[in-house]
């Protein structure tokens, strides 16, 4: 058989590349030309040294869940509680230190501070007036957003709305398009004027006229509802807009937005939108991007295990007695974490059984745990009669 070249062994090498250290990779690549291997004694050795530089990363029986644990709970200790400026935008808050990861590792079906980054196309990105523009049409924008006042006549019940001309030219709102949307939702417009619009209301009573015109205030006229404000902030060399708020579904439908780069800050409306694998990658970089910026390094496999536990079923489920710990079969484990008579005592009603296969379980009856050097099983050699004659 024809020994491989260095042509040969780059190439097959490549597939390797970043999945093996750059060191190994040169080693190989230097005993395989030196002892002059063939194609398939090569595939073989790098196979070889493959499995064992995974077998490597971490030793049998380490316990993993506990070390990723400490190195998750021993800085969250030294994380602060504070909500923060977001990159400078005054205009917008978001919740980070211990409260964020809390949001994050208790899958809190709403997050305190949602917010989206939105990146757009190439040829849309640079400009800054056009990037305005798709901002304006992200905004969600209420009918009291635009009334500068409001004046009610008890002679006919009617109410006026004095419109703001400035507002409305920033968010490219006319009046003709607010009347139209009111009635959309069945409010008679009896006048309307570029400056007011005069509603009259089927009431008798001062008391309902109120709720008529705190309900009309509150009507959606234009953007995307849950998105309160959407603000333009160079970054780079590109504009990005940042919301407060998050609808990423109906931000995806719009032209010019990049969505292999938007994301969200909501976790479970990624999972709704994307899948699960978008929820487990945001929720790596949701926990990486908040440790990192109260200056905390944490190995990213200890993240990337914790995320893993909390969507290895299809769905996001918090850490706690309501997800991961709550859904565990071992009567035990379950008692061990949080409300401990009632788990017992449901379990003796239903006639639970406790297999004792676990860590929880066994550290709790006092048992060798099946971790580390609690793992190896030791015999003893007994010798046979013809052995102990000699």
């Amino acid at each position: 058989m024809k020994a491989v070249t260095e042509k040969q062994v780059d190439k097959m090498l490549s597939d390797y590349s970043g999945r093996l250290p750059d060191v190994i990779l040169e080693a190989v690549k230097g005993q395989a030309l030196s002892a002059g291997v063939t194609t398939a004694e090569l595939e073989t050795i790098i196979g070889e040294v493959g499995k064992r530089v995974e077998y490597a990363q971490v030793e049998p029986g380490e316990a993993v869940g506990v070390v990723a644990a400490q190195s998750m709970g021993e800085p969250s200790t030294q994380m602060t509680m504070r909500t923060f400026h977001y990159a400078g935008v005054a205009e917008l808050n978001v919740t980070l230190g211990l409260p964020r990861i809390m949001e994050i590792v208790d899958a809190r079906k709403q997050p305190s501070t949602p917010m989206m980054t939105i990146h757009l196309d190439e040829d849309v990105r640079s400009d800054r007036e056009g990037v305005k523009a798709i901002a304006n049409q992200i905004g969600a924008v209420n009918f009291e957003d635009i009334v500068d006042s409001t004046e009610t006549s008890l002679m006919d019940f009617s109410v006026k709305f004095k419109l703001d001309p400035e507002t409305m030219k920033i968010k490219g709102i006319t009046a003709e398009e607010v009347v139209k949307r009111l009635n959309k939702s069945k409010i008679e417009v009896a006048d309307f004027t570029d400056k007011s619009i005069t509603l009259k209301a089927k009431v008798q009573e001062l008391r309902e006229l109120r709720k008529v015109t705190i309900k009309v205030l509150a009507i959606h006229i234009k953007g995307i509802k849950g998105v309160e404000r959407a603000v333009v902030k160079k970054e780079g060399d590109e504009y990005v807009i940042f919301t407060q708020g998050s609808n990423l579904k109906e931000v995806f439908k719009l032209d010019s937005i990049d969505t292999s780069r938007s994301k969200s800050n909501d976790i479970l409306e990624i999972e709704r939108v994307l899948g699960i694998e978008a929820a487990r990658g945001a929720i790596i970089s949701e926990i990486l991007d908040t440790l990192n910026e109260q200056g905390l390094r944490v190995d990213v496999r200890h993240i990337m295990l914790i995320a893993s536990a909390m969507t290895v079923n299809g769905r996001i489920r918090a850490i706690g007695r309501h997800g991961i710990s709550g859904d565990k079969s071992s009567v035990l484990a379950r008692a061990a974490f949080e409300i401990t008579v009632d788990n017992l005592l449901m379990a003796g009603v239903k006639g639970e059984y406790e297999a004792l296969d676990g860590v929880v379980k066994n550290v709790i009856v006092g048992q060798p745990v099946h971790l580390g050097t609690g793992m190896v099983e030791l015999a003893m050699k007994m010798q046979n009669d013809s052995e102990e004659k000699k």
